[in-house]
Formats: C-alpha cells, sequence, structure tokens
C-alpha cells in the first residue's frame, strides 16, 4: 500500500522545482502540517508566508504576489477555502486572472469524524462555477505531480481539491498525463464508469469486480472536472448501456451533473448518481462513510447489478 499522500507528492514537487525557480511561492493559513509543507517553509523561508487562520486574506494575498510575477501556491483545508474566501477566489483570483494555484487540503470527507463544519462536498460545484476557474481532483501521487509541473508551466488561475490519507496507487512513473485530458482506465461494452479524486481506486477495483463477473466495464478518470474533457466521455459511452458516475460530492454541480449535461446534449445515455447524499452526513473515517454511503468498490458493484437488472 503506497504511503506518500497527494499531499506529500506536491510538496515534493515543488521542493524541486523552487531550488532553480525563486518566483515559486508557498502560502498557509497555519496549515502547513495538515498540507504536508513543513519541509517546503523550512528549506525556502523566504519563498513561504504564513497568515495564520484569515483565509479571505490568505486569498488576496496570494493574487497580489501573482501579480508581482510569483508563481503561487495557496493551501487551506478545502472547507474554509472554498466558502470563507469565495469571494476572494471570484474576484482576486478567477476574475483577475492571477496566477494563484489555490490547493484545498483534505477535501471532500476527509476530515470524517470532525463532522459537517470540516466536510467540503460541494466545492466542485462552487469552485466551477467561477468563471475563469479551473478544477482538478487528481487521484494519485503520481497524476498530482504531474499536474502541479503543468500548473508550473502556465499562469491561470486554477483549484486543486486533495486528498488527506495516501491513496491506492493507480499509476506509475511511466504515467500518460495531459492537461485537461481525462484518463482511460478500460473499456468495455456495458458499462461506463466515471469518477475522480480519491474514489478512483476504488472504482478500478469495481470494474475489475464487474468484469470478473461477465459484466464489460470500462473506467474514466476525469481528475479535470472543469474543463471538463467532453470528448474523451462521449468517444468512451457510444454503444454502452449504462453510465455511473461515482464521486466523493453532493448530488448538485459535481462530476455527476456534469456528465449529465454532455450526455444531455450529445449522447443520451442512462445514468447512475453515487454520490454523498443532500442531508446532514454521518461522521465517521473517510473509508467507513464510503461503504455507509456506497462509495467503495462493493457498493459501486451492488449498485450497478441493481441498475443493470441482473
Amino acid at each position: 500500500m503506497n504511503q506518500i499522500s497527494n499531499r506529500q507528492a506536491i510538496c515534493d514537487v515543488l521542493l524541486k522545482k523552487a531550488e532553480n525557480d525563486k518566483d515559486i511561492v508557498v502560502l498557509c493559513s497555519d496549515s502547513r502540517g495538515s498540507a504536508s509543507l513543513t519541509p517546503f517553509a523550512s528549506t525556502y523561508p523566504d519563498q513561504f508566508v504564513e497568515v495564520g487562520i484569515a483565509e479571505q486574506d490568505l486569498v488576496g494575498i496570494s493574487a497580489g504576489l501573482a501579480a508581482c510575477g510569483k508563481k503561487v501556491f495557496c493551501a487551506s483545508p478545502a472547507s474554509f477555502l472554498t466558502t470563507r474566501s469565495y469571494e476572494q477566489a471570484k474576484v482576486d483570483v478567477a476574475y483577475s486572472n492571477t496566477n494563484v494555484t489555490l490547493i484545498g487540503i483534505s477535501g471532500g470527507v476527509s476530515y470524517g469524524a470532525l463532522g459537517m463544519t470540516h466536510h467540503s462536498c460541494q466545492d466542485f460545484a462552487a469552485m466551477s462555477a467561477l468563471t475563469g476557474m479551473r478544477v482538478y481532483d487528481p487521484s494519485d501521487r503520481f497524476q498530482m505531480e504531474k499536474l502541479i509541473e503543468a500548473l508550473l508551466e502556465d499562469k491561470e488561475p486554477a483549484y486543486i481539491r486533495v486528498s488527506r490519507n495516501p491513496t491506492e496507487d493507480v499509476y506509475d512513473e511511466n504515467i500518460e498525463f495531459k492537461l485537461n485530458k481525462a484518463n482511460v482506465l478500460g473499456s468495455g461494452k456495458d458499462v461506463l464508469l466515471v469518477s475522480c479524486g480519491e474514489i478512483v481506486p476504488y472504482a478500478k477495483k469495481a470494474m475489475e469486480m464487474l468484469n470478473e463477473k461477465g459484466i464489460s466495464t470500462g473506467l474514466i478518470d476525469m481528475y479535470c472536472i472543469k474543463p471538463f474533457d467532453e470528448q474523451t466521455l462521449i468517444e468512451a459511452c457510444q454503444d454502452i448501456k449504462l453510465v455511473v458516475v461515482i464521486e466523493e460530492h453532493n448530488p448538485f454541480g459535481g462530476l455527476g451533473s456534469m456528465t449529465a449535461q454532455v450526455l444531455g446534449h450529445h449522447c443520451p445515455k442512462r445514468l447512475v448518481e453515487i454520490n454523498l447524499p443532500d442531508e446532514h452526513l454521518i461522521s465517521g473515517t473517510n473509508k467507513e462513510m464510503f461503504a455507509y454511503y456506497g462509495l467503495d468498490e462493493k457498493g459501486i458493484v451492488a449498485r450497478t447489478i441493481k441498475e443493470l437488472g441482473i
């Protein structure tokens, strides 16, 4: 089992790149430990700013530094970054088109036992609604590394949801990565699974289990939630019977909603969404919550078979 979290992967890339690029700047809101960015702060203190628990200031200062030519990575818990500082994300980053990457750490239900105050099950919808903001949710450390490297090469605003715990490797060092292009992890004739982020390893296991049962199943890792890779989805679902979207998000405005829009416009298919319900969620570890709400491999397989009427 992999022991390197996606947040650590971010730090590893930034540590390496900052050695020769002094324009890379990292900001935190009393969250360097939670973001696994303590090594960066210790190694490059002149390229690190600790704002404290002041998320609105965090984003505003980040935008100001970007306006001065810096490549800014701004990390804070997703539950606060995408709500408390939403106006700053909208005006100072997206509208002003500043070179800021907003890193929402411990996204979704990563904080599990801390409850609804710390869940961020609306971040895909909220951040995607901002004109000029890109939204990403990489599934493992290798995909995260490639994403950070790609974002260092451009100057457009972006939001990244980052899971808290290490996830099982989906890829390896030889991952084929293209910015804003989804990864097809398998093709099928009966079912197409679509997922992103921490749920992808579960979806991958579910795909394998369904194929073993004789249900031809494919899987798309739609890490690029916005801009959404419409072409890959349309090409993958041409001849299948059922599309199943699995996401760590509420039912509104996330991966499922975006998939439904594309299918409705271009390729009508039967669609099932497995997500977090529009209610106050239970408390528990994220794995316990995934199992409870049917987001793990067993839940995905059971729901898919039920929907197929098998």
